[in-house]
């Protein structure tokens, strides 16, 4: 089982349209099983797709509209063109630059069985950036979540509380359930945010038997303008400790092309 968690970066990106030409080919070459996407990006004044066309998506309770230029489902058809069918999900989180619905979503190669959503934020309101949700899907192999959460020192509604929120809902599911997202919280500060998912939960980069340095932002972008080098901040964790062939880092210019502001995490399992 392969799976894949990127932050997109979606339309806010230089040569978006070339780049998510380029995420596609590598999809198509590389076959994940499951997709988790963060800041998946429509304009809020974009036309509805027609019911038709959205026969691969499963929706959940609170799911909001899906419009044309939804970046997951330009791609999910990208694919379809290329012969590779996804059954996809989506869903909105928040208002972002102004003009976008911003949220999470999930691609698989298997049939979606369920799907749920739920704040990790205290703050629910729209229109702030700051109000963040969890998607997440359940296939045949278990269940998948995408996950975009705050950093470790917010004033309101820091990591601690939504992770605590995150771990309510978690812990109350059985079988194999994997985490992936853009967590905001580095793999090298103590007493953070890392160390407390990694209490109860096995980072799939320290299972695996073959790894590079991990490292998903190279320079400073918007929520750490600081960083000077190598962040590891994009994860995929898992509730068990599955066999990890590897565990690489993908679409940062060496392994495929760059197409967001943050690399992508790619996982092989033994199963």
């Amino acid at each position: 089982m392969k799976l894949l968690s990127l932050n997109t970066h979606s339309w806010m990106e230089d040569r978006a349209l070339e780049k998510l030409d380029d995420l596609c080919d590598a999809v198509s070459r590389h076959r994940f099983d499951v997709i988790a996407l963060q800041e998946v990006n429509q304009l809020m004044t974009s036309s509805p797709v027609k019911h038709a066309d959205l026969n691969a998506f499963a929706a959940s309770e609170d799911n909001h509209i899906v419009r044309q230029d939804n970046f997951a489902f330009v791609l999910q058809q990208k694919l379809a063109e290329k012969g590779l069918h996804y059954y996809w999900t989506w869903d909105s989180s928040h208002i972002g630059y102004d003009r976008y619905d911003e949220g999470l979503a999930l691609l698989s190669l298997e049939p979606i069985q369920n799907v749920t959503s739920f704040f990790a934020s205290e703050n629910t309101a729209y229109d702030d950036y700051k109000s963040r949700k969890v998607v997440g899907i359940q296939t045949e192999t278990g269940w998948h979540f995408s996950l975009h959460l705050g950093w470790w020192h917010d004033d309101h509604d820091p990591f601690i509380d939504q992770w605590k929120r995150c771990s309510d809902v978690l812990d109350q599911l059985s079988g194999p359930v994997f985490l992936l997202g853009d967590f905001n919280n580095p793999a090298n500060r103590k007493q953070e945010g890392y160390e407390m998912v990694t209490q109860n939960w096995f980072d799939t980069y320290q299972l695996a038997e073959e790894k590079d340095k991990g490292f998903t932002v190279a320079e400073a972008i918007d929520g750490w303008t600081e960083n000077q080098g190598g962040l590891r901040i994009d994860y995929i964790f898992s509730n068990q400790p599955i066999k990890t062939l590897s565990s690489k880092v993908i679409f940062n210019g060496e392994n495929e092309p760059i197409v967001s502001d943050h690399f992508g995490v790619s996982v092989e399992f033994d199963q």
